[in-house]
């Protein structure tokens, strides 16, 4: 089939969890279809990587956004239009002409549009388009907002979640299927939206050949590792999170121990806490597989947002153990407590937990044994890509 991919990233390189996911799907999908990618980037240097697509695509066009979100443009255009924040950055008037005149000029059989707010790009046509939506977006800005002490800018963060909320409602109903990563994303959709019809799961996965190529060699010292991109709001709060009011107790507990914090991009404040005793920040690693062979356990205390996580996935494929809040894990299939990972829901049970792991090897070992087994089975790219092609070829055999 022929089919046109819209995305608000380029997929290389593999820094976050859209990427990942986008080249791993390319890569398995591109004996069976001639897909065209078309794709935002920040950064005119960007144009470098794509390279590293073109035996996967047939053609390739990228279009440049702005390189920081909080503008004056982007905040004017949101302010004055019905489009939320996160659609009016990711809304590139060059892009909504290429992708008309692609439509016009090519005999394309399915658009696929990863994240809604890529949607606006697209005009209007008799081509079935698939959505997939990585996260609920609304979900992750209201408990941002929620927890923000910005009082002043309150008001406007709700008006802005308001609009992600029904335009993700919109543009639910508006495709022709919907795809998200968990049944919990799937379940929470159809609970809000009860018109949304043809909700299917296409899970993230995980190249386990790749990270099983590293072995673990694993340092003296007891090490906690925490991965998480930190341009994804999530992220920077679970790494506050776990440095203001987990660690510290594990410090106390276990004054052996060590944090190793790595994470593409992160923020000043993040930057500062390589001052703090035995705790180590690593903004840039060339492979992220020799942070996970160097630590004993990952700790993810992530509170808000929806979706797979890859560093669960991750961690599992290099047999990491990993404590981390419910969230964290959720919407990962066969996952059971006690067996695969340890939770917990405030920084007194996350970090017992963690210290639980890190004090017993035998324990350790039968973690890492389990979760390995567990994603090696399901979380396989081959078998995730299988179920995206099954799906692409009802949807496009529908429409004719």
């Amino acid at each position: 089939m022929k089919i046109l991919m819209l995305t608000p990233y380029l997929p290389y390189p593999l820094v976050s969890g859209g990427q990942i996911r986008t080249y791993n799907l390319l890569k398995n999908l591109a004996k069976k279809h001639d897909i065209t990618l078309f794709a935002l980037i920040k950064e005119e240097h960007e144009r470098r990587h794509i390279k590293h697509l073109e035996p996967f695509c047939k053609k390739i066009r990228v279009f440049k956004r702005s390189e920081k979100p909080f503008t004056i443009r982007n905040i004017f255009k949101a302010g004055f239009s019905l489009y939320p924040f996160v659609v009016t950055r990711n809304l590139v008037p060059e892009t909504i002409e290429a992708v008309k005149d692609e439509l016009a000029s090519e005999k394309y059989d399915l658009i696929h549009a990863e994240t809604f707010y890529m949607m606006p790009n697209i005009p209007k046509t008799d081509i079935p388009i698939i959505l997939v939506e990585q996260t609920i977006e609304h979900l992750g800005y209201q408990s941002y907002a929620q927890s923000s002490k910005l009082w002043f800018l309150k008001p406007l963060l709700y008006v802005d979640i308001a609009k992600i909320k029904y335009w993700e409602n919109y543009y639910w109903r508006y495709c022709d299927r919907l795809i998200t990563m968990s049944d919990n994303d799937r379940e929470y959709i159809l609970k809000e939206s009860p018109a949304v019809k043809h909700v299917d799961v296409v899970a993230n996965g995980v190249d386990t050949d790749y990270f099983d190529a590293v072995k673990k060699k694993l340092p003296t010292k007891p090490t906690i590792l925490f991965v998480g991109t930190f341009y994804w709001l999530p992220n920077v709060q679970a790494v506050k999170y776990l440095v203001k009011q987990v660690w510290p107790i594990i410090h106390r507990k276990l004054p052996e121990a060590h944090l190793h914090i790595v994470g593409f991009r992160p923020t000043a404040e993040i930057q500062s806490y390589n001052s703090m005793p035995h705790v180590k920040v690593s903004g840039s690693i060339k492979d992220i597989r020799q942070a996970y062979s160097h630590s004993h356990l990952l700790l993810a205390p992530v509170k808000w947002g929806k979706g797979t996580r890859y560093k669960i996935l991750e961690a599992m494929a290099t047999k990491t153990p990993i404590v981390g809040t419910p969230i964290a894990v959720e919407g990962i299939e066969g996952l059971t407590i006690g067996k695969h990972v340890l939770i917990g829901d405030n920084p007194e049970e996350l970090a017992d937990a963690a210290i639980t792991i890190l004090k017993d090897k035998n324990f350790q070992t039968k973690l890492a044994k389990n979760s390995y087994q567990l994603v090696t089975k399901n979380y396989n790219w081959q078998a995730i890509s299988k179920d995206l092609d099954r799906l692409y070829f009802e949807v496009a055999k529908k429409s004719h």
